[in-house]
Order: structure tokens, then C-alpha cells, then sequence
């Protein structure tokens, strides 16, 4: 089973690491399977599951049961579960106890969002809590109604460096490994080369450490926005619409079930059973 210290191991090795972002049994069963080093049961559960029009809706509940069907399908790669909106926000406390309760359901470890001294001493207290955490930088989701939309971060020098020193603030007190969301390629490549911990980049070009898409993007299974860095592998939409298109017109016109999908009396039963419908 792959530990947050084989992530580590991985970025010294130079060996890319690979991570999507999953929300059940079944999704994350095939993407254990095939290899995947790391699964994140994202917030975005809220809008790609919930049709939550942001990740501020998401509730510790919520993540509670996504976190557990993806736990029961992944059994190799490490599973990190994003602590929702206001769930380590007021208080160490509060912070270290919700976090736990991940940490006890089977996750390897949880991801927070931000950079700033409180969120510095909100990890500080999770590592030394025994709670391995990934910190989050750039885009961060969870603070959209403050940066005012999804909007590119560190798009300037100033901005770079800020987000390198919080980087390694996080990195200081703990945390295994960094995610940079919607950052210019050439700033996430040098806040990368000047870590000792992984960054793990969405919408930060190709330099970082490793890489983290939202399954349901790739598959195509998710209508709504569409950031120009998920790259659809397939088109799930179509497939699910047709099969639906193509199960109902079967049904209006008696086409399902067929002979072979229907279940049987013996021979001798359903004689009996044709005779006395006769004699009623």
C-alpha cells in the first residue's frame, strides 16, 4: 500500500507522480487497479456529484460517506480526503478532531486549503496529531467568494514568490506534499524545484512533481465547466445518454427482457401451473 512516504520517495526518485481525484467504489476500485499512486475524495464531490454550485456547500457528512465507498475500493494507492468548507477553520480543535475522523475511517491522509499562519499552525497541530497532511496553493476553491471567481494565481513575480513562501511554510511544518492549482507553468516548475516536499500540479503545466485531474473530467462523464487543463481521455456523456436512449425505446417496444433474461419454471411446474390458469 502506497504511504505518504513513498510519495516522497517518488519526487527524489524523479519518478512523476500520478493522482486523480474520485468519488466512489467503483471508480476508485478500477483506478486502484490499474496503478494509480494517488487518490483525492475532493470537495468537488459538491458540484461534479451534488450539483452544489460550489465546494462551500460541502459538509463533513457529506465527505464522510464518499470518503468511505472510495476507502472501500482503493486498497494500494494512498487515499487523501479534502476537509470541507469551515471544517478546520475555527479552531485547532475542531480542526485535529475532524481531520481524525478521516484518519480513523482508513485515509492516509487529508488536504486543506490556504497559506496563512492560522492554516501554518492548523497543520502543525494535525502532524503532530499524527494526521499526515497535503497542503493546497494557488486557485484555492474554498475561498472562491474572496479571490471572486476561477481565476490564474501567481501570475506575476511578487505573486510567485508569495506563493513560494507559504509553500515552504507549509512545508516546514509538516505536510507531505503540495498541490498548485491554476498557476503559469514557469512559476509552479520553480516553486517545484525549490521544495523538498512533491507538488502535485492541476492547471500548472507540466514541471510539477505529479498530476491530479477530476476523473469524472476525464471520462467526460461532467457537463458543466470544463477548465482548459482537463484533458478528456473519453466521451462517458454520449455513451451514458445512448445506452439510456437505446434501454428505453427497448422497453416501450417489449424489445427487454429477452428470453435469456428471464427467469424459469421447470417443465414440469409450469405445466401445472398453465393447467390450473386453464381451469380458472
Amino acid at each position: 500500500m502506497i504511504s505518504t512516504k513513498k510519495i516522497l520517495k517518488l519526487k527524489k526518485e524523479g519518478t512523476k507522480i500520478s493522482c486523480l481525484t474520485a468519488y466512489d467504489f467503483s471508480t476508485a476500485k478500477f483506478a486502484d487497479e490499474e496503478g494509480i499512486d494517488l487518490i483525492l475524495v475532493g470537495d468537488s464531490l459538491g458540484q461534479v456529484i451534488l450539483g452544489y454550485d460550489s465546494t462551500t456547500k460541502v459538509t463533513m457528512d457529506d465527505m464522510k460517506v464518499f470518503s468511505k465507498a472510495v476507502l472501500n475500493g482503493a486498497k494500494n494507492a494512498l487515499v487523501v480526503v479534502d476537509m470541507p468548507f469551515l471544517s478546520y477553520h475555527t479552531g485547532i480543535y475542531e480542526a485535529v478532531k475532524n481531520a481524525g475522523e478521516f484518519i480513523r475511517m482508513g485515509a492516509g491522509a487529508v488536504k486543506i486549503e490556504g497559506g496563512s499562519d492560522y492554516i501554518i499552525d492548523v497543520i502543525k497541530a494535525l502532524v503532530e496529531a499524527g494526521i499526515p497532511v497535503m497542503g493546497h496553493l494557488g486557485f484555492t476553491p474554498q475561498y472562491i467568494n474572496t479571490i471572486g471567481g476561477n481565476f490564474v494565481q501567481g501570475k506575476n513575480l511578487d505573486n510567485t514568490l508569495k506563493i513560494l513562501e507559504q509553500a515552504k511554510k507549509i512545508q516546514n511544518a509538516g505536510a507531505f506534499s503540495i498541490v498548485l492549482e491554476l498557476i503559469p507553468e514557469i512559476c509552479a516548475k520553480y516553486i517545484t524545484e525549490n521544495l523538498e516536499i512533491p507538488t502535485v500540479g492541476i492547471g500548472a503545466g507540466k514541471y510539477t512533481d505529479g498530476q491530479i485531474l477530476v476523473i469524472n473530467d476525464i471520462i467526460g462523464k461532467f457537463d458543466g465547466f470544463s477548465p482548459k487543463f482537463a484533458r478528456k481521455y473519453a466521451d462517458a456523456k454520449t455513451i451514458i445518454k445512448d445506452t439510456v436512449k437505446r434501454y428505453i425505446k427497448d422497453v416501450k417496444e417489449m424489445n427487454f427482457p429477452d428470453k435469456d433474461e428471464c427467469f424459469k419454471m421447470s417443465e414440469e411446474e409450469e405445466a401445472k401451473f398453465e393447467s390450473y390458469i386453464q381451469k380458472k
